[in-house]
């Protein structure tokens, strides 16, 4: 036996009891020859004192321990003395006084120490098996366990069966770039790494799953950020015989079982919703974060009529002027206009109006061309007050509300306004930051793109549109029609996504004209399907969740990359086994392959 006890389990009713731990030395300390080493494991740490008038023997030994040695230590569980207790360690009533130590291996000097946080990202990838025995990463890698475990035994309990889909698959449209597998046995011919696995979850609903469940592993090839990776994993939900409520109902008892497992954390149930126009037109964004308010306010009654050319004229050309409140920012400094008039036009915005309220006074060069009676209303639909700064939005609907909707946002990161968003590592249940869920529903269906000259499916090309919308879809009005789609967002993230699907061959069809995909192309690339579909396909719908993007968020990390064991830095690169790497020429011969620098020599 290695161990008697992990290195976070004992406590003062252990005092007197014979016990072996194993471990790395986290720390060592030599205090007059009396050599104290922090020996750490998993799950915490535990003090072992190492006295010459005890052991002289085990003294000398411990005195050559370096960091990261991994050793084996046998002995009495004690007290520690008076005055030298350490209240912020679960075991730092005790410490244990050896009578064995057995060193299992001698660590090398390391590229950084463990209990400091290294700077240097490309350092920590080369080296994240040392990275992952920091508390933090660790901590990290047991909540993600716990939140797949909770969502395993939540989604079995509800009745849906977790079925595995191919990883080789069919390359199809699905919005990126899709990762080819060639064919040895087929040449010329390749599989694609799944993008999700949408055509199989739904192909299972025909086969008659009806409550199907994946965390599934997806893989998009594309720029990277701060919360992307090539490879990542899904929660990936479909059930036939339903409603969008049913999802609704099923995600939150999911997340719910979810949050109580990770952090010992009830949330409130059921979320609250807000179609995606009510959205966008309250906080410039499908994803709000509603942890603050700073709201964006339609003026368009104040300056209807209004004489101040600019604001009349974005009206009378039926656009919108909008407004947003930042409460006690009339400090604003020049870098911070600057900063924002920037955010401003790279959004849209031919320029940045906003007006500051200091000492009583209004102060902008547009205030001269409002009445008093436009004042008044702004002070009162705003709730203007001293040391408040207004900004301004005037232009179409979809500009006004995104350059107000980013400005929102940074303006909130300035003033700090997030509210509690990191989780120190401590005990389950304690530092839990404010989380506030919400629905988005009733996207629009299509989205035109000026640059395909074209209309795209905002979220794919199997979302169904709104029962009641089906006449405008006839009509041919586009922009009016919109999705039985969905997303779940938490604290201003989108954290999952669905939408009930069309299960109607001849709907189906309609679809894929609308978008522009011919005959030819949709037998190649989705006949399975749509042959399916004229075989008895039961209506259904699904919801996916980014697992990684949820750890991250309730772990309070800022990157998906430090909720994952072994991620890709942010050129798709795996420093660790420098990976993607090149291959052996007859690899490259088995499979019909020459690469295009051998071709041209």
């Amino acid at each position: 036996m290695f161990r008697t006890h992990d290195c976070n389990a004992l406590r003062k009713s252990d005092i007197g009891q014979q016990v072996t731990l194993a471990g790395w030395v986290n720390v060592t300390r030599d205090h007059g020859g009396v050599i104290f080493i922090d020996l750490r494991d998993r799950e915490g740490l535990t003090q072992v004192v190492f006295r010459p008038e005890e052991n002289a023997e085990l003294a000398r030994e411990a005195h050559t321990l370096r960091s990261e040695d991994v050793i084996q230590v046998s002995g009495r569980v004690a007290a520690r003395l008076p005055g030298t207790e350490n209240p912020n360690l679960a075991s730092g009533d005790i410490e244990i006084i050896p009578s064995k130590l057995r060193i299992l291996n001698r660590a090398d000097t390391l590229p950084f120490p463990i209990d400091t946080e290294p700077q240097n990202e490309d350092l920590r990838m080369t080296h994240r098996y040392l990275d992952l025995r920091r508390p933090r990463l660790s901590r990290n890698l047991q909540v993600r366990h716990r939140v797949a475990k909770a969502t395993r035994d939540y989604l079995d309990s509800q009745g849906f069966v977790e079925v595995e889909t191919p990883i080789l698959s069919k390359s199809t449209p699905e919005g990126a770039r899709d990762f080819l597998v060639p064919s040895r046995i087929m040449p010329g011919k390749f599989y694609a790494l799944p993008q999700a696995p949408q055509q199989y979850k739904q192909l299972l609903m025909v086969a008659g799953v009806e409550k199907y469940f994946q965390i599934a592993r997806c893989f998009r090839d594309e720029d990277l950020r701060a919360d992307r990776q090539p490879e990542f994993t899904q929660i990936d939900i479909e059930a036939s015989f339903v409603t969008p409520d049913d999802i609704f109902a099923v995600t939150e008892g999911m997340l719910a079982a979810i949050f109580k497992a990770a952090f010992n954390v009830d949330i409130k149930t059921p979320f609250d919703r807000l179609t995606y126009r009510e959205a966008v037109s309250r906080y410039g964004s499908d994803k709000p974060d509603r942890r603050f308010g700073m709201e964006l306010v339609d003026l368009g009654e104040i300056f209807r009529e209004s004489s101040f050319k600019v604001f009349r004229g974005v009206l009378d050309a039926g656009s919108v002027v909008k407004a947003i409140n930042a409460k006690g920012f009339a400090g604003i400094t020049i870098g911070q206009v600057d900063e924002l008039t920037e955010i401003a036009k790279l959004h849209g915005a031919k320029g940045l109006a906003f007006i500051k309220i200091e000492n009583g006074e209004w102060k902008s060069p547009i205030v001269k061309f409002f009445s008093d009676a436009e004042k008044a209303a702004l002070k009162s639909k705003l709730q203007i007050e001293e040391g408040d700064c207004v900004f301004f939005g005037a232009d179409k609907w979809e500009i006004a509300c995104e350059v107000l909707g980013r400005l929102r946002l940074r303006i909130a990161e300035i003033q700090e306004l997030h509210g509690r968003a990191r989780p120190e590592p401590a005990p389950r249940g304690e530092g839990a930051p404010d989380w506030d869920f919400l629905w988005v529903t009733d996207f629009p269906l299509f989205e035109w793109s000026p640059e395909e000259n074209k209309w795209n499916a905002m979220h794919h090309p199997f979302t169904r549109p709104k029962a009641e919308d089906m006449p405008l879809f006839d009509a041919k009005k586009f922009p009016d029609v919109r999705a039985e789609a969905y997303d779940v967002v938490l604290n201003g993230v989108e954290i999952g996504g669905g939408s009930m699907r069309i299960h109607e061959p001849q709907l189906q069809e309609k679809m894929f004209e609308v978008l522009g995909i011919t005959a030819e192309d949709r037998q190649s690339q989705f006949g399975h399907l749509l042959h399916a579909l004229r075989l008895g396909a039961p209506p259904h719908g699904g919801i996916a969740l980014g697992l990684d993007r949820l750890v991250m968020l309730i772990c309070g990390e800022q990157s998906i990359r430090d909720v994952m064991a072994f991620p890709k830095n942010n050129r798709g690169i795996d420093l660790m086994t420098q990976s993607p790497s090149e291959v052996d020429p007859r690899q490259l011969r088995d499979l019909s392959l020459k690469l295009a620098k051998d071709k041209k020599t």
